[in-house]
């Protein structure tokens, strides 16, 4: 028979291990609050002192740096003031266009025909539909060029048109500076040049295909037009350029295939800009009056703030699909593309990921960095009012290795 006692000083004896073991639970909490809290005012009070450097005299600076790990911001110092992004303009462009196109999205640049094709011979026109591809080769024209030979056609009684409606046709950036030596925005090109229609005339004759008689113009295809080719670019090729090297064109191609999503006809700068807004109010920052005026940074007409930046990096980063596409794209400090040369030899090397800005008087930064304890954090800073560019990267360098130290 049990003894009654002893199961009563047994249930006893639980009660207390258990409450002991609560204690102890809220306590080490309380002191992991506590060194995590202790940690966050170090890290404020040293980048604080890195704050006090004499450029900032003469100089502002926008930062914000977001604790994805925990959901929180961490530091703040003006921003919400509207500066110049530079390059880092290219990041609202690659996260807008991969938020309203999905990384699965092709550029597209496709062959039609009108008329008859009786005995190989085509009398009609051949229609050459530029999608803003900033990737066209010599030998992604020769491919296409084969399709014409492909539909049986040996001879072409007409026409040779490209088509560069895909977009308005503005050749320049609003707010460019008219000294820069910047490409035509052309829809249709080969290398930032204007000569597909030339190479494709080139190719199609090498094929063996007469073109006597035969004529080059531009013009717009007609809606009962037949496609005999196309070749297709995924998002995520341009992408890589774009942002590992700061291209401005394939940035510049990205904001239209961004506007062309609108299906209002002809992509326009506009369209772009009510998308990027549109994001920008989803996220809770619509009431601000940002100012976007192309899709790679090169206009002086583009006003954001370092906390738009980290929100948009906080989007991508919960957005699997965004966040897939994005990190690959961005420069590695220490290892590649505009960052190849920075951060060497530090721990932030190799593991911050980000884009760079530079314009006369602005350097910008922002992206992603993991910490030492294996928090992710997204960053944004941008130095403005700054006259030697080398002494903001310095700073913004330092900055870096300061959070993956933490």
């Amino acid at each position: 028979m049990k003894n009654p006692k002893l199961k009563t000083q047994n249930s006893k004896h639980f009660c207390n291990f258990a409450h002991e073991m609560k204690k102890c639970i809220i306590l080490l909490l309380s002191w992991a609050a506590i060194a995590a809290a202790t940690a966050q005012d170090s890290l404020r009070f040293r980048i604080d002192s890195l704050l006090e450097d004499p450029m900032f005299e003469t100089s502002q600076v926008g930062l914000m740096v977001y604790d994805l790990t925990a959901d929180s911001a961490i530091y703040m110092r003006n921003q919400r003031q509207l500066m110049r992004p530079a390059s880092c303009m290219k990041l609202v462009t690659a996260i807008t266009a991969l938020d309203a196109l999905g990384s699965k999205y092709e550029y597209l640049t496709r062959i039609y025909y009108t008329g008859n094709i009786a005995d190989s011979t085509l009398r009609g026109n051949i229609y050459c539909v530029g999608g803003f591809d900033p990737m066209l080769t010599m030998d992604d024209v020769a491919a296409l060029a084969s399709c014409v030979r492909k539909a049986g056609i040996d001879s072409i009684r007409g026409l040779l048109v490209a088509d560069r409606s895909m977009k308005e046709m503005n050749d320049y950036g609003e707010g460019w500076c008219w000294d820069d030596d910047n490409p035509v925005l052309t829809p249709l090109s080969i290398g930032r040049k204007d000569i597909f229609l030339q190479t494709f005339a080139e190719e199609v004759t090498r094929l063996g295909i007469n073109l006597e008689g035969a004529r080059l113009t531009g013009g717009t295809m007609p809606a009962n037009a037949r496609l005999i080719g196309v070749m297709r670019r995924p998002i995520t090729d341009v992408l890589q350029r774009m942002m590992k090297m700061s291209d401005n064109f394939y940035a510049e191609s990205m904001f239209y295939q961004t506007a062309a999503s609108a299906k209002k006809g002809l992509a326009r700068a506009s369209d772009a800009r009510n998308i990027s807004k549109k994001l920008f109010a989803r996220l809770g920052l619509g009431h601000y009056p940002y100012k976007i005026a192309d899709g790679s940074g090169l206009s002086l007409y583009n006003y954001v703030s370092t906390e738009l930046l980290c929100a948009l990096l906080r989007h991508a980063w919960k957005s699997p699909d965004i966040r897939n596409a994005l990190l690959p794209s961005l420069p590695v400090a220490g290892i590649d593309g505009t960052l190849k040369d920075r951060m060497k030899n530090t721990c932030a090397q190799g593991n911050v990921r980000a884009k760079t800005g530079t314009l006369t008087g602005i350097s910008s930064l922002a992206g992603y960095c993991t910490t030492k304890d294996g928090r992710q954090l997204a960053f944004a800073i941008i130095n403005q009012g700054v006259m030697h560019n080398k002494t903001a990267k310095a700073f913004q360098d330092r900055l870096c290795t300061l959070l993956c130290e933490q």
